[in-house]
């Protein structure tokens, strides 16, 4: 079954970032973000959780994001839309045309 999804609702323009350890100069390592590729998207939030964690509470919004394919895209990268930060969770191609893929994400505090 083909997947039918309307280019116009890819409004969204997020940057996708890679995740790279460089050295912290103490033998360790410090994770830096590195921009890979800017797209458009279309973002449709999923669902929200509230937990408490060491005493705080705290929530977690979870989202589908819709991009053009492209080669590379993996969980563990991240998509920034300003300040906003999406953690990619899952990447899937929803029909194995090659026209899509759609990232379960997390949205991140910043």
């Amino acid at each position: 079954m083909v997947t039918f999804l309307d280019p116009g609702q890819m409004t969204a323009r997020l940057e996708l970032e890679a995740p790279q350890a460089e050295p912290d100069g103490q033998g360790g390592a410090v994770v830096v973000w590195n921009e890979v590729a800017s797209l458009w998207a279309r973002i449709e939030p999923v669902s929200f959780a509230v937990g408490e964690e060491a005493s705080a509470e705290g929530g977690t919004v979870s989202h589908r994001i819709w991009v053009r394919f492209r080669e590379g895209l993996a969980a563990g990268q991240r998509f920034r839309k300003g300040a906003r930060l999406f953690a990619i969770k899952l990447v899937r191609d929803p029909d194995e045309t090659e026209r899509y893929l759609v990232c379960q994400c997390e949205e991140e505090a910043p």
